[in-house]
């Protein structure tokens, strides 16, 4: 235990005992024992009675801890400029910008007539409206889009987690005045908005019972919304519903895609009550999306092409699916499309190569290069680039040890101009130094695996360490800069982010070898990682935490059941950890969409995969690491019941006195708390907890 987070007490209650109510379940490998089945039922009162016992023994645990939690959020709050100004960005004739105040959560939204003005006129204040609303627990703006002419904004807001979200439009005058007109439409899923050329018709997107959203509807400004009308619906419960627009503006796109497959429909945006139009009927394993050049049309797809090819064809007349695909960017194994930005004399695309993000511009004349960002591991993404015309790129940057950073290049010269760097007050950043190195996974395998630590912490096998990983739904994630990271730091801690198989970050192929029957790799490659750090000297031998959420709470449940004797402690928030209960009831909200990705465990071969690493079914009794688990009593993606068994389970059949911890939002869904306060004490919180237990 590290000494300047040792508790001033030990007094802590009993932890809460859970009902157990027989009951079993019948599955192709047998038949199943679980008393805790009966958490499913989220109505339950004693399901609302036992989370509130667990989030008062998490405070009990807490308490002793106070002062260190007060610390490290005092340290956070320090390391942020409260009162802020984002960089003006000019879109339509007008400069945007969002300014954030010392004391209040979220931001506030301005636009103006200059750069020097950009907060003239406030188009919406997030705590003004989360204060109408009453939403004390939580609060998150969906949609905030606005018309063509830049007169008026769709914007949609949640208050419970839910993520069903309510619409408004507000008009603006050009004196900066404003209304939110009577147009109020209720249950819309967070799936994009898209405005006809004109601002007459707004469309959006309905979920179903089972929170996918699965319909495309097209609301006339100012009409009743009881005579919105239907533009298309998807009943494959495999497929998701999204709404865009083109960057031209001159196109509205629903695309429909499920984990392996695409269909992209379009509509003139001059001509927004025609029927949708079929760019490529569906096709099993194939995926595709659709952009707009000027004169060509743009594809990105993977037919022939497992990490993705760039494909164009001649604009076709309004109504009318392009034809004539021709191939401008081929497919290179490894190099990962992810998608492309068309400006007017240049495309940008976003891809992943050697494990790296990177931007890669394409001019019309076939010439190209890459934004060169160095050789540290590194995130890149594209910031706000609206107008059309601009041969200037706006992008930032980050690492583990440099803080999110705005760029302007000229696309064609490559001369770079420093826009802003996130401030960040009391914090010497040459203090810290990140860099990659490859380890072998059990079948021999090379994972990357990002490190950052203290300039001064020993790497000589004394340190704690916390591994961070994911490794699912084929998602990359890039190593990413936290000022609430640097109080683990400070105190000694070394940070470590795992790259296991399933995510993308290696192209296709590291995807396909870590889902499905192949997914044991993902729980091969982050222990790998974890027995690295140890075997290197970075970390200390029963010093090594790790750290997930979501299908990475999976991931490190996994790794926990395998190998308990690893791990000093877990962090696992809100964990999909009762995978095969779970995907074998297509009743519950998003099972069957997941197929895909995890497999159906009611038939062979997936029954027994997916029963051989199910953190839920392979807690058995062993001494278990020190566990943190954390839960939204609104997830819609990963119901609190799964998290509640488990810990329900663990304290069951646990052998050894190392504490476990769950904490559930009563207020807030997959995501935690919104307000920026709340988030930073949650955070707080969890790294008390990896430096009171490693």
């Amino acid at each position: 235990m590290n000494e300047q987070i040792r508790p001033s007490t030990t007094n802590v209650t009993a932890p809460p005992e859970a009902p157990r109510r027989p009951h079993t379940w019948l599955r192709p490998t047998g038949e199943a024992s679980d008393d805790y089945a009966w958490m499913l039922d989220v109505e339950d009162p004693e399901l609302i009675r036992h989370l509130t016992a667990e989030n008062a023994y998490s405070d009990a645990w807490f308490a002793p801890y106070a002062d260190t939690v007060e610390a490290i959020f005092d340290e956070i709050k320090s390391r942020v400029q409260e009162t802020d100004m984002s960089t003006p960005v000019m879109n339509g004739g007008w400069w945007y910008v969002g300014t954030t105040e010392e004391g209040r959560d979220y931001p506030r939204h301005h636009r103006g007539r200059s750069v020097e003005t950009a907060n003239e006129f406030l188009l919406l204040d997030e705590n003004a409206e989360a204060e109408r609303l009453d939403a004390t627990d939580y609060f998150d703006v969906g949609a905030f889009d606005a018309s063509h002419d830049h007169t008026m904004f769709a914007w949609s807001t949640d208050i419970t987690g839910d993520e069903h979200y309510d619409m408004r439009i507000r008009r603006f005058d050009p004196d900066g005045s404003w209304i939110d007109l009577d147009d109020h439409i209720t249950d819309v899923a967070n799936a994009g908005t898209a405005w006809s050329a004109d601002g007459t018709w707004l469309f959006y997107v309905r979920p179903d019972e089972q929170e996918r959203p699965f319909q495309v509807w097209r609301h006339r400004v100012g009409a009743p919304v009881a005579d919105d009308e239907l533009v298309f619906e998807e009943n494959d419960e495999r497929f998701f519903v999204e709404i865009g627009e083109t960057r031209s503006d001159a196109w509205i796109v629903i695309h429909v895609g499920s984990k392996t497959s695409a269909e992209v429909r379009m509509i003139a945006s001059s001509d927004p009550t025609a029927e949708p139009t079929v760019i490529a009927e569906r096709r099993d394993d194939i995926e595709y999306s659709i952009d707009h050049w000027g004169d060509q049309f743009l594809m990105v797809t993977n037919a022939d092409a497992p990490d993705f090819k760039l494909m164009v064809a001649p604009a076709s007349a309004p109504g009318t699916a392009p034809s004539g695909w021709t191939e401008l960017s081929q497919h290179e194994p490894g190099r990962r499309i992810i998608g492309v930005e068309p400006f007017e004399q240049h495309l940008v695309v976003y891809e992943w190569a050697d494990a790296q993000p990177r931007l890669r511009i394409i001019f019309r004349d076939g010439s190209e290069r890459v934004i060169d960002l160095g050789a540290e591991p590194h995130d890149v993404s594209l910031a706000a680039n609206p107008e059309w015309t601009s041969t200037t790129l706006r992008f930032t940057t980050q690492s583990m040890s440099v803080p999110t950073t705005l760029y302007d290049e000229d696309v064609v010269t490559a001369e770079r101009t420093l826009l802003r760097q996130i401030p960040t007050p009391n914090v010497d950043l040459s203090q810290y130094v990140a860099s990659r190195v490859w380890v072998p996974s059990a079948d021999g395998t090379s994972v990357p695996l990002d490190i950052v630590h203290h300039v001064d912490t020993p790497l000589d096998g004394t340190a704690p360490a916390c591994l961070y990983g994911y490794g699912a739904y084929e998602a990359s994630f890039p190593p990413w800069f936290s000022v609430a990271r640097l109080s683990l730091l400070d105190r000694g801690m070394v940070w470590a982010l795992a790259h296991p198989r399933g995510g993308g970050e290696l192209g296709r192929h590291w995807y396909l070898d870590g889902k499905l029957e192949h997914k044991q790799h993902s729980f091969d490659d982050m222990i790998a990682c974890a027995e690295h750090l140890v075997a290197s000297g970075v970390a200390g031998e029963g010093r090594v935490a790790i750290r997930g959420g979501s299908a990475g709470g999976l991931l490190v449940g996994a790794c926990m059941t395998q190998r308990p004797d690893l791990f000093a402690s877990v962090v696992a928030e809100v964990p999909f950890v009762d995978i095969v209960n779970t995907m074998s009831d297509p009743s519950l909200p998003l099972t069957v969409t997941e197929w895909e990705e995890w497999g159906d465990p009611r038939t062979e071969p997936f029954a027994s995969a997916m029963l051989a690493y199910s953190p839920y079914d392979n807690t058995v009794a062993a001494d278990y690491p020190a566990v943190y688990v954390t839960a939204g009593l609104h997830d819609p993606r990963v119901s609190v019941h799964e998290p509640a068994k488990w810990v329900a389970r663990l304290r069951n059949v646990n052998t050894g006195d190392r504490p476990l911890v769950m904490r559930t939002e009563m207020g807030a869904g997959h995501g935690g708390p919104t307000g920026r306060y709340d988030a930073w004490r949650d955070e707080a919180r969890t790294l008390a907890f990896l430096l009171a237990t490693t």
